[in-house]
């Protein structure tokens, strides 16, 4: 008989959460820790801080973490230290009457729905600016006081950590969370077990449980697959961030917006008006209309109406690959069901979702978000301008120009942006009080008034701290590859703190044109290496694991890097997080940005980087198009010279560096009579004083609240009235317009002006129209004007109403008088258009009808 000397089976393992125990005087530790109002609270973080600084280091500065490492005997000594307790509680008093400071009841009540957040870089739910922004957002909401819950998803792996190969090749790792080790909790009943919805699927229900995480007063909830009631498929459904196929997007994409409003209808939340950040949230709409048509008893009509009243879609992009599309087949086998719910066909509710109705196009969300809101605004006023020739054909009849398609242009929370050196600086200079007033260029100007030493000093340990921290992570990257070590000291040495240090991250797309610096590389080694001149580049950013020629670009810019000439003179850093996203953008001296034209939506990493004496070099698109100041940055034109990218490519490369030897490094070099660059520290106080308070989110959530949230909660408050008197009196309009549109006739319209006007000459027309069967509803007649630019193109120019002289049974008089006030050439045409009070704007009720002479 053999005899075995090993035989073991595999490990059986249990999981054990065991919790720290505090000392009673210290427990308040534990809700500071849970509630992300640390993360933009300097004092909160510094209580942490002192309990363990190195510890509180290897946590990534990660308060739960700390927590639940540090010594029990360590607790006990703070707990009799008097330094430590009082501090503790004054910080603990302030976060309560933070916390206990009610709404404001001057501003409705608000459910934000997105993909992403970007709080902090511990709770990985986000890739980049969309959930940053989102994050931000949230932020000012509680600052501001404004009753606001957000809907979302916890992922188990979130987003990918980025690493690189030894050949430059960027390598997508996902790492599960630890929930416990997060700032969040799950949401339970009154028997303490986890609150679970319910979303329909073919031929199953997708379960998902609900973890909330307290963003100072404002309550996120997040949604959870990941549980065993599941299907093991279903289950992945909220594992990653934009991972998966199209099926799986759509999968995510119901469960956050149908799922979404089932999640607040379980948490007793009926808030006022509904907010979609981008379309992947846009079928919170769909449950909503079937929420009014199945419990209120409305028609589809009735429903639309009412979703609309209390709907704003804010998309982020005007590049296609942001915008969900799905085929028909696939979009049918989830929603199949949904058009018996609401009453219609399958027709109805997939044309709901296509640019051109009843053909073979794919169901878009960003189209059924537009169809299904009554407000739709783009981030900036030029990507503004870009989402109203985008979504154009909705609203046929109609020119871009005159859609009511709006812009919010995008800011940074100050809080969370502000170096701590700028904002005791600000706090010094302003008070602490500014915070309340951000947007009043008077406060700011008294920057003008701090010692150009202070604001000098303040950018050089800003620039040290990013120094110091660029080459502790990159030693340890670059070890952990087990690279040459001679390229990695030549690298650190080349370092240098007196440089001009230029910074580039963002996300890798390839309108973003990361290659344009690396136009001519003979040009660019001369510029960063002259000895009496010399500048640093520091690039970062990651490209989608599905973007091959993203990742194209990130390995070409390594390649550059490592040549000897430009070793420690161009470094790329990995991993472009939140973290990183801070170090960066208070330390660098510029933020270069270099989009395609048009194609940026926003770009508020320039932002945060002029809040902490940062200067722009950027093309004049997205946020920098409004933001730039002649003397406070430097920028390209937003003008396109080629139609060919590669010419305009080459052009704008060769124009950055030009401006660079020219103009801006001599500038940063200049110490003529002081030992600091006395033009430069002007340009950043005119920075700070002109331009930093036109784009925090204190300025972007007042502008949402006065031309978005008051103007859709007064309406839908009276749609809502007498059991939706108004609503169904509007939809009653509605069908009798539809009904009897085609029957409208032009007795009569005579224009009565030269043929060849002059400035002064008065255009005059008189029309009859009648309007058959449609005579009790109102009918306008509008003229509207093309005016030819340089070019010989006709662009709309403007429109003016007839004026209505009498009405005589079905027949409409109508008479204009409109003067010639500028030469050129014009074309004309006349169109009439239902009219009603009760519609928000025009399109609201898109039927035109265009008439000539007759």
């Amino acid at each position: 008989m053999e005899i075995k000397v090993n035989n073991a089976n595999e490990p059986i393992w249990g999981e054990l959460a065991v919790k720290t125990k505090l000392p009673h005087n210290l427990e308040h530790l534990n809700d500071l820790a849970h509630n992300l109002y640390w993360t933009w609270n300097h004092d909160v973080r510094e209580i942490f801080k002192s309990i363990d600084p190195k510890i509180w280091s290897l946590s990534r500065q990660n308060p739960q973490a700390l927590l639940d490492v540090v010594e029990e005997e360590r607790f006990e000594e703070l707990s009799k230290d008097k330094t430590f307790c009082s501090t503790l509680d004054k910080v603990y008093k302030r976060f309560v009457d933070y916390i206990n400071t009610p709404f404001r009841t001057d501003v409705p009540s608000i459910a934000y729905f997105s993909m992403e957040y970007g709080l902090t870089d511990h709770l990985k739910i986000y890739s980049g600016g969309l959930g940053v922004l989102a994050g931000d957002y949230l932020k000012e909401a509680s600052d501001s006081r404004i009753n606001m819950v957000a809907v979302g998803f916890l992922y188990r792996y979130g987003y990918f950590t980025q690493s690189l190969s030894v050949d430059g090749q960027q390598i997508a790792n996902y790492e599960a969370q630890n929930f416990n080790k997060l700032c969040i909790s799950q949401v339970k009943d009154e028997h303490d077990n986890a609150v679970v919805i319910s979303v329909p699927f073919p031929n199953r229900m997708v379960y998902a449980h609900i973890w909330r995480t307290d963003v100072g007063r404002i309550p996120l909830y997040l949604l959870d697959t990941d549980i065993d009631i599941n299907t093991e498929e279903d289950r992945t459904i909220s594992h990653q961030l934009y991972g998966g196929d199209n099926e799986n997007r759509l999968k995510q994409e119901i469960m956050l917006g149908i799922g979404g409003i089932l999640t607040l209808q379980r948490l007793g939340v009926r808030q006022d008006v509904y907010h979609c950040n981008e379309g992947h949230a846009a079928l919170i709409n769909l449950q909503r209309l079937v929420d009014y048509v199945q419990n209120d008893k409305l028609n589809i009509y009735e429903a639309l109406e009412m979703v609309r009243s209390s709907s704003l879609y804010t998309v982020h992009t005007p590049v296609p690959a942001g915008h969900d599309y799905f085929e028909e087949d696939l979009f049918n086998r989830y929603m199949h069901e949904y058009p018996s719910r609401l009453g219609i066909t399958w027709n109805d509710l997939i044309n709901m979702g296509r640019n051109n109705p009843d053909t073979h196009e794919k169901f878009s969300m960003s189209v059924f978000a537009c169809n299904t809101s009554q407000f739709i605004n783009g981030v900036s006023y030029l990507h503004g301008e870009v989402s109203k020739n985008m979504f154009a054909n909705l609203w046929s009849g109609y020119f871009p120009e005159e859609n009511h398609v709006s812009y919010v242009t995008n800011g940074v929370h100050l809080p969370s942006w502000t170096a701590s050196e700028w904002k005791l600086l600000y706090e010094d200079t302003f008070t602490k009080e500014f915070y309340n007033d951000q947007s009043n260029l008077e406060i700011w100007k008294k920057i003008y008034n701090v010692p150009d030493e202070k604001i000098w000093h303040t950018r050089i340990v800003q620039k040290n701290k990013l120094i110091k921290y660029i080459k502790s992570q990159f030693e340890d990257n670059w070890l952990k590859t087990q690279q040459d070590p001679s390229k990695i000291v030549s690298i650190l040495n080349n370092m240098n703190p007196n440089a001009l240090i230029i910074g580039f991250g963002r996300r890798f797309a390839t309108y973003k044109r990361a290659h344009l610096l690396f136009n001519d590389l003979e040009r660019l080694d001369k510029i960063v290496n002259n000895p009496h001149y010399p500048v640093q580049f520091i690039f970062t950013g990651k490209a989608h694991p599905a973007d091959g020629a993203g990742q194209g670009l990130i390995k070409h810019i390594i390649e550059v890097s490592r040549m000897p000439q430009f070793l420690g003179k161009i470094i790329f850093l990995e991993n472009y997080d939140m973290r990183l996203a801070k170090r960066l953008v208070s330390g660098v001296d510029i933020w270069l940005n270099t989009p395609t034209r048009m194609q940026e939506a926003s770009g508020t990493s320039g932002e945060k980087a002029q809040m902490n004496g940062v200067l722009n070099f950027s093309v004049k698109d997205g946020w920098w198009y409004e933001g730039y100041v002649d003397g406070a940055g430097w920028a390209l034109t937003e003008k396109q010279t080629y139609e060919n990218t590669q010419y305009q490519d080459h052009l704008d490369a060769a124009t950055i560096y030009t401006m660079l030897e020219n103009e801006i490094i001599p500038m940063f070099f200049d110490r003529s009579g002081y030992d600091y660059p006395a033009k430069w520290v002007g340009y950043i106080k005119n920075s700070i004083a002109q331009i930093t308070p036109r784009y925090t989110t204190k300025r972007m959530i007042d502008d949402y609240i006065s031309k978005f949230y008051l103007v859709l909660e007064k309406r839908n408050k009276s749609l809502c009235a007498n059991n939706f008197e108004k609503a169904r009196r509007i939809v009653a309009w509605k069908k009798n317009v539809v009904r009897n549109w085609d029957s409208i006739e032009i007795r009569s319209l005579k224009v009565k002006t030269t043929t060849s006007p002059t400035i002064g000459d008065v255009f005059d027309v008189d029309a009859i129209v009648d309007t058959k069967n449609l005579n009790d509803s109102g009918i306008g007649l509008e003229l509207v004007l093309l005016h030819a630019n340089g070019n010989s193109d006709f662009r709309f120019e403007k429109t003016k109403e007839f004026n209505l002289v009498k009405k005589e049974g079905s027949l409409m008089y109508f008479n204009l008088n409109y003067g010639i006030k500028q030469g050129g050439s014009y074309r004309y045409g006349f169109r009439l258009f239902p009219k009603n009070d009760d519609l928000p704007y025009r399109q609201d009720m898109c039927y035109v009808k265009w008439v000539w002479e007759k």
